[in-house]
């Protein structure tokens, strides 16, 4: 169906255990059938460069692959990006 080729990606850069990581995911549960969640595992090898960049800040969020929120989930821009993003779209 086209509807979820064009869900906007939210990419989770996080790792084993993380549980700031697990906060947030519960956080964005109630919104998780307007997006695509993928989840890098920054300590894998071939993630090096983004373990280089966030091992200190995950969990990191991307939106759409660009840089949206660090550490915690700020619901409200979160709802801001993806209502603009989701209006795009229309």
């Amino acid at each position: 169906c086209s509807a979820s080729a064009n869900k906007p990606v939210l990419t989770l850069f996080t790792k084993k255990p993380c549980p700031l990581c697990d906060e947030a995911k519960e956080v964005l549960e109630p919104h998780k059938r307007r997006f695509i969640l993928q989840e890098v595992d920054i300590t894998l090898p071939e993630n090096s460069a983004w373990y280089d960049k966030y091992k200190y800040d995950i969990p990191v969020f991307h939106l759409n692959g660009k840089f949206l929120m660090k550490h915690q989930v700020d619901i409200q821009k979160f709802e801001d990006e993806l209502t603009k993003l989701e209006l795009q779209n229309d």
